[in-house]
């Protein structure tokens, strides 16, 4: 189903980074080893590229990943672009300095479960997760997402699935996205930025 929905040459959920990147990529450490999951067309993994860090990027569609590639190139950038299935993801203990997941709730509660630990697994000692996904309330709005309220984020689920990291930021709020045409109108988003402990912690 993805393949088909990247196989279009615009760019569906756009070129630009998402809002919480940019607004919170300051957190992470010069030169990073930042792991990107479910990545799509790049949009993510090439703008952090951008700002210097070391990027692994995770994508099962090679429509996608095709697109990254094309972006990366026109920016100027390098990337690590890993054609699997996140399902199904190697997650190398403390290899990352930070793991991202932005818009990633295409599976069920299980699935993302298995994901979120991977997450935690991966990350070095004082590493970042930074989680940016919907609402329940987001099926109303039909602006983009699963239509499964299910699938959606709440705080306390993102709390209790990292219960034992430092929690930087963690909110619940509604705003316009205009991110392509994947997402666009008002959306109601969870995001969250957490550290993993150190052992000194």
């Amino acid at each position: 189903m993805w393949n088909d929905r990247y196989a279009g040459e615009d760019y569906l959920f756009g070129t630009e980074p998402s809002a919480l990147l940019r607004h919170e990529a300051a957190r992470l450490p010069p030169g990073a080893e930042v792991l990107s999951v479910a990545e799509g067309e790049g949009r993510n993994a090439v703008w952090l590229a951008g700002q210097g860090h070391k990027v692994t990027a995770v994508e099962a569609a090679p429509n996608a990943l095709a697109k990254a590639r094309r972006l990366a190139e026109a920016r100027g950038v390098t990337l690590d672009l890993r054609e699997a299935d996140i399902d199904r993801w190697d997650w190398a203990p403390e290899a990352f300095d930070a793991v991202l997941g932005i818009f990633i709730q295409f599976g069920d509660r299980t699935a993302q479960d298995r994901i979120f630990a991977g997450m935690r697994q991966t990350l070095r000692p004082g590493g970042l997760v930074l989680l940016q996904g919907y609402a329940p309330r987001q099926v109303g709005y039909g602006t983009g997402g699963p239509g499964d309220p299910e699938k959606m984020y709440t705080e306390p689920l993102l709390r209790d699935r990292f219960a034992g990291f430092e929690i930087l930021l963690l909110r619940d709020y509604d705003t316009d996205l205009a991110e392509g045409r994947g997402h666009s109108g008002r959306s109601a988003l969870v995001e969250m930025v957490a550290r993993k402990p150190r052992p000194e912690d």
